[in-house]
C-alpha cells in the first residue's frame, strides 16, 4: 500500500463522513439561527425554547436524510470492500 493509496482512503473518508454530517448539522445551525433572532428580538431568555426546535428539526432531518445517507454509507463500504484485493498486493 503506497502513501497515495492511504491518502486517498484517508480523504474518501473524510468526505463521507462531511457528506453525512452536512443534513444534521446545517439544520441544526439554520433553526438555532432563526431562534437566535427570535429570542434577540422578542427578549426572550428561555433555554427550552432554543433546544425543543432544534432537537425536533434535527430529528426530522435524520428522518428525511436517513435513507440516503444509508445508501451512501453502503456503497463507500462496498467500494472499500472491494479495493481491499488492490490494497494488499
Amino acid at each position: 500500500m503506497t502513501d497515495t493509496q492511504i491518502v486517498e482512503l484517508g480523504l474518501q473518508a473524510m468526505t463521507i463522513a462531511a457528506k453525512m454530517c452536512a443534513p444534521v448539522l446545517l439544520t441544526a445551525l439554520l433553526i438555532g439561527f432563526a431562534i437566535s433572532l427570535f429570542q434577540s428580538v422578542t427578549q426572550i431568555q428561555e433555554a427550552t425554547l432554543s433546544f425543543v426546535p432544534k432537537a425536533i428539526a434535527v430529528g426530522a432531518a435524520i428522518l428525511f436524510s436517513g435513507n440516503w445517507m444509508l445508501h451512501e454509507m453502503v456503497t463507500y463500504t462496498t467500494q472499500l470492500f472491494e479495493k481491499i484485493p488492490s490494497l494488499l498486493s
